[in-house]
């Protein structure tokens, strides 16, 4: 997160002091919400609307841009920013430059990383092992907004004991993210267990009548389970991030 939370805070106090009139204050504030890098608007005011630093998406971006982009965040103190769907060439130029941590997997970079204090519980469930890069954008993301993150991996409805086998977390869990490809059941199984809400992320993974994914977001959104929501089809950052939202919401330590 970057310092425009203290940004703020210093003008209004220069206000309050008299030492800056509401009228300077105003310019001073619409002067700051994003610089204009010509290829991008980097958004600063994220931080103070959302709790998080802009996160950059990372396909069809070149690293010149994602390096510009990142330059400007240091400037303004960014921390945990998320790069997300890049390559690991990609990476490795951005860590000439900048302090990052990549997971190839995941395709997912944090850069400017700092240690938080994970809050809550989410738990985030596979239907298989070809589900894990999709599953770790999600979890890295969520821990990477001050979450704790407790990961089953591989534990689809083929072999439904060992889904039982891990009730503890499951049923300790503020939000719980399922992520299946094939048919998509991993969701409805884990909607019917559990009391918190589950966020389906179907993946492309399966045999060509899974079509892509669809199959497994159809199966998603016609769940009979109640309390399931999908994000699109391996969109495992919004599922971590949305999961973040619940997860800290007003009141939960």
């Amino acid at each position: 997160m970057s310092d425009n939370k203290h940004d703020i805070l210093t003008v209004l106090q220069d206000v309050r002091d008299g030492n800056l009139t509401p009228e300077g204050a105003l310019l001073r504030l619409k002067l700051s919400p994003f610089e204009d890098l010509g290829y991008a608007k980097v958004d600063y005011h994220r931080a103070v609307r959302q709790g998080a630093a802009e996160v950059i998406f990372g396909q069809s971006k070149t690293t010149e841009q994602i390096l510009g982009i990142l330059g400007s965040m240091e400037r303004r103190e960014c921390t945990n920013v998320l790069v997300t769907r890049i390559n690991q060439e990609t990476a490795d130029a951005l860590s000439e430059r900048f302090p990052v941590r990549y997971n190839a997997l995941a395709r997912l970079a944090v850069v400017f990383p700092k240690a938080l204090e994970g809050r809550g519980s989410i738990v985030v469930a596979t239907g298989g092992t070809s589900d894990m890069g999709v599953a770790e954008e999600a979890a890295i993301t969520a821990e990477a907004l001050g979450n704790a993150v407790t990961r089953l991996y591989d534990v689809g409805v083929a072999g439904l004991h060992r889904l039982l086998a891990n009730l503890e977390p499951l049923m300790s869990a503020r939000v719980v993210i399922a992520v299946a490809g094939m048919e998509g059941a991993l969701a409805s199984v884990v909607g019917g267990l559990v009391d918190c809400p589950v966020i389906a992320v179907p993946t492309s993974v399966g045999y060509g009548a899974s079509f892509g994914g669809v199959s497994a977001l159809l199966s998603m959104l016609n769940s009979c389970a109640s309390g399931v929501s999908v994000v699109n089809i391996d969109n495992g950052f919004g599922a971590g991030y949305l999961a973040s939202r619940i997860n800290q919401m007003e009141g939960i330590q």
